[in-house]
């Protein structure tokens, strides 16, 4: 016997394609940033303005009108080395994973 004799043959199936558009939902803001999976970090990221490095996947930028930083994702925290327009001082500040994305969005969008 062979496979035919149990199965009949397989018909073309025509199915409608329809895309289906992802979106990122986000844990509430006062959940802390090491709760959160990589992906909605980065929607998070990218929400605030900023662009991916693509030289180093790991860190972002975000530019103001007065000031631009990079932001790092560092294994225990986001390092944010920001550089103000008006004067030539680099700042760098350091925020643990342990804090709430809106802790750590309200320090960040602070500048320098």
């Amino acid at each position: 016997m062979k496979c035919e004799d149990f199965y009949p043959p397989a018909r073309p199936i025509k199915v409608k394609y329809q895309p289906i558009v992802l979106t990122m939902i986000l844990p509430s803001a006062d959940t802390p940033l090491y709760n959160h999976p990589l992906p909605t970090i980065e929607a998070w990221l990218r929400n605030l303005g900023c662009e991916k490095d693509d030289s180093m996947p790991h860190c972002w930028h975000i530019q103001f009108p007065q000031w631009t930083a990079d932001l790092c994702l560092e294994v225990e925290e986001m390092t944010v080395h920001y550089n103000s327009k008006d004067s030539n001082q680099d700042i760098a500040r350091s925020f643990k994973y342990s804090l709430s994305r809106e802790d750590i969005e309200a320090a960040v969008l602070a500048g320098p």
